[in-house]
């Protein structure tokens, strides 16, 4: 997944579908940025990002320090599988100040 796709869902939800790398980078802050600035987002749904790596990390600690920086809360909802495993990787889920919600699976749950 190479273009940066989103689409502004009801309650202030902005859905991402694409991916967050250092490939991506650029031109994913300067959509996350634009869109920022210019709508009321509560949320930001990353159950479609597809590929995330440090620099996705980044972008969203950008993100995050943008809307308190404008006193608004912005919430991280609904990681997808590619975002759990490099937040997992890193250690770093606490530092997007967000509950992590780990599907069953990855939780080792079972019948």
């Amino acid at each position: 997944m190479s273009e940066v796709d989103f689409s502004l869902e009801p309650g202030g939800t902005l859905r991402l579908r694409c991916s967050l790398t250092i490939q991506q980078a650029t031109e994913a802050w300067q959509t996350l940025g634009t869109v920022l600035a210019k709508h009321d987002i509560a949320a930001v749904d990353l159950a479609e990002v597809a590929e995330f790596d440090t620099a996705g990390l980044q972008l969203l600690l950008m993100a995050k320090r943008l809307a308190s920086m404008r006193r608004r809360a912005l919430s991280l909802i609904n990681h997808s599988a590619a975002v759990l495993s490099t937040l997992s990787l890193m250690n770093a889920a606490g530092l997007l100040g967000d509950p992590v919600i780990l599907p069953s699976s990855a939780q080792g749950g079972g019948p």
